[in-house]
C-alpha cells in the first residue's frame, strides 16, 4: 500500500472510532473531507486537519437492539439507532460484496435522501468513489457501511413528490423555482413550507424526464454544474447549506457507476428534488456582485480551500474541481464559485 492510502485508511479508522454527529445534530464531515484532501493531493495535510477537526467530535453512541433483515424498516429513520444501523451494515458489507449490497440499500434510502441535509448521500457519494478509484480495503468498505448507516438512521422523505415532466435544463428550471416564504429557518422547516409555495411543484416538475440511463447521467451532471454555478451568485443565502444542492447530485452522480443502470433515473430524480428544495429554502432574490480573481488552476484554489479548512469549503471545492475537469478549457465560473464558499463560509461555522 502507498503512503497516500495508508495515509486514508488510517484517517478512516480514526474517524470511526468518533459518531457521525457530534453538538446534538451536526453532521462528521470528517470522512468526506479526508478523502477530498487525499484525492487532490494533499495527504500530507490530512492527519494535522484531523487533529483539528477531532477536537469537536463525539464518541460513537449506544448501541440499542439488533436490526435484521426482518425489522430494519421498523428502525429506519431512528437517529436513536444509528450505531445499530452501523453494526447492520457491517455485516451486510463482511458476508457480501459491497456493490450487491449497495444496490440492495440505495433504491431502499433514495427516498430519504433529504435526511441530515443530505449529508449521509453525500459521504456515501465519498466512500463510492473511494472504493471505485483507490482499491477496497477494508477501512473503505467499513465506511461505506458507516455512510450508509447513518443514511438509514436519518432517512427523511421531503415532504412532497417531484417528478420530472417537463422540457426544462436544470439551470433554467432552478432559476425559475419560487422561494419559500420563510428562508431564516431550519431545513425541516423550510422544508415544510415546499407545499404550500404557490408555484413550487409545478416549477420542479418541469425539469425534462431522463430518456434512459445515459440520459439520466447526463442531466445529473448539469444538475451539479448548474449547482456550482449558482453558487457563485446566490452561495450568500445560506453559505453552507446551499453547499449541498451541488454536492449532494454530486454524490449521487459518483456513485452511478456503482449501481445498475435502471437506477440511475431514479437517482437523478431524487437528486434533483433534493437540491431544488435547498434551493428553495435557502437561494436570496438578488445575486452577488461579480467576484474577481486572477488566473488559478484547479490544484492552487484547491491549496486555497486547504489553507482555509472548513469542511463544506473543501467539499465544495472538490465538486467544483470536478465540473472544472469534464471541459478541456475547464470551469472558471465553477472555480470562482469555490473561491466564493472561502469568502462566505467562517471556517469551522459547521
Amino acid at each position: 500500500m502507498d503512503t497516500t492510502s495508508a495515509t486514508l485508511d488510517e484517517a478512516l479508522e480514526r474517524l470511526h472510532t468518533t459518531g457521525p454527529e457530534f453538538n446534538g445534530f451536526l453532521s462528521n464531515h470528517g470522512p468526506m473531507a479526508v478523502e477530498a484532501l487525499v484525492r487532490h493531493g494533499q495527504a500530507r495535510t490530512v492527519h494535522r486537519w484531523l487533529d483539528d477537526y477531532a477536537t469537536r467530535l463525539e464518541d460513537v453512541p449506544s448501541a440499542r437492539t439488533t436490526i435484521t433483515e426482518a425489522n430494519w424498516q421498523e428502525a429506519l429513520g431512528d437517529p436513536r439507532r444509528v450505531t445499530d444501523w452501523t453494526a447492520h451494515l457491517t455485516r451486510q458489507v463482511a458476508e457480501r460484496p459491497w456493490r450487491e449490497v449497495l444496490a440492495e440499500w440505495w433504491p431502499r434510502l433514495l427516498p430519504g435522501i433529504a435526511g441530515a441535509a443530505t449529508h449521509p448521500v453525500i459521504r456515501v457519494g465519498h466512500a463510492v468513489r473511494t472504493l471505485l478509484e483507490q482499491g477496497e480495503e477494508e477501512p473503505r468498505s467499513a465506511e461505506l457501511a458507516h455512510a450508509l448507516g447513518y443514511w438509514a438512521a436519518r432517512h427523511t422523505t421531503l415532504p412532497v413528490s417531484v417528478r420530472p415532466s417537463g422540457t426544462g435544463a436544470p439551470d433554467d428550471v432552478l432559476a425559475t423555482l419560487p422561494h419559500v416564504a420563510d428562508q431564516r429557518t431550519s431545513v425541516v422547516n423550510g422544508l415544510a413550507q415546499l407545499p404550500g409555495t404557490q408555484g413550487w411543484l409545478a416549477a420542479a416538475e418541469s425539469l425534462r424526464a431522463p430518456q434512459g440511463p445515459e440520459d439520466a447521467r447526463e442531466q445529473l451532471a448539469a444538475l451539479v454544474r448548474a449547482a456550482t454555478h449558482r453558487y457563485l451568485d446566490y452561495g450568500h443565502g445560506d453559505a453552507v447549506l446551499l453547499v449541498h444542492a451541488a454536492t449532494a447530485p454530486s454524490a449521487v452522480l459518483r456513485t452511478l457507476p456503482a449501481l445498475p443502470r435502471e437506477l440511475w433515473a431514479p437517482s437523478l430524480g431524487a437528486a434533483w428534488a433534493a437540491s431544488a428544495a435547498l434551493t428553495s429554502v435557502y437561494s436570496p432574490d438578488a445575486p452577488l456582485p461579480a467576484l474577481k480573481a486572477g488566473a488559478l488552476t484547479p490544484e492552487e484554489v484547491f491549496e486555497r480551500a486547504v489553507a482555509h479548512g472548513d469542511a463544506h469549503a473543501i467539499k465544495l471545492t472538490d465538486t467544483a474541481l470536478d465540473v472544472a475537469s469534464w471541459t478541456p478549457d475547464g470551469d472558471d465560473r465553477a472555480l470562482l464559485a469555490a473561491l466564493r464558499s472561502l469568502e462566505l463560509i467562517t471556517p469551522g461555522e459547521d
